[in-house]
């Protein structure tokens, strides 16, 4: 089999922004990294906003103060879409309530959950926890009340509640209407 050619591409790497975001995510100055790798600030800015293409030298001197490995420049980032109505089912327990994970199975940062609570839909009958450090539950549309040991919370639409994931709780849509929320777990509920 004949292997196909491959053509250059004359196209220019667009790494100004990684280089920029990875720098103001060290909360430094353009000023602050000219010092430290003998650049220009006006070369800095130039690169930065992808005007100029730095040297592998320069490059090499600017990721080693920057602490970026040079190949994050150059990889597309990962990207996951789930289309409105997509996204495989899950259940975290509960009645009458139809859950999608709108995270890909795989993130372990974080996990987003759509879920639509029918009438009198209700989560588990004693207090549990989720295994996550924080769970942050929105009201899309409808009437939500979540339950605490001590403390119970009446949301509406628009209305967001964030507390410890392992604080055991339960929830309950008290209404005769459909209520539409989203979970997000940080980190990703542990399976």
């Amino acid at each position: 089999m004949k292997a196909l050619p491959i053509e250059p591409s004359n196209a220019p790497l667009a790494i100004g922004s990684r280089i920029r975001a990875a720098r103001q995510g060290q909360r430094l100055t353009i000023e602050q990294v000219a010092e430290s790798t003998g650049l220009t600030k006006g070369f800095l800015s130039r690169v930065e906003r992808d005007l100029t293409s730095p040297s592998v030298a320069s490059l090499v001197t600017l990721c080693q103060v920057l602490a970026v490995p040079i190949g994050n420049l150059f990889v597309d980032p990962e990207t996951y879409l789930t289309r409105r109505g997509e996204g495989p089912r899950v259940s975290l327990g509960g009645e009458g309530i139809h859950e999608k994970l709108l995270t890909p199975r795989h993130e372990r940062r974080l996990q987003i959950i759509r879920a639509v609570i029918e009438p009198r839909g209700h989560g588990e009958s004693e207090l549990y926890a989720v295994d996550c450090d924080v769970d942050v539950l929105h009201v899309v549309s409808g009437r939500i009340t979540v339950v605490f040991s001590s403390e119970r919370y009446e949301l509406d639409a628009g209305d967001t509640l964030t507390f410890p994931g392992r604080e055991p709780h339960t929830w309950a849509n008290e209404t005769d209407q459909k209520a539409v929320v989203v979970w997000t777990l940080v980190p990703a509920a542990s399976r």
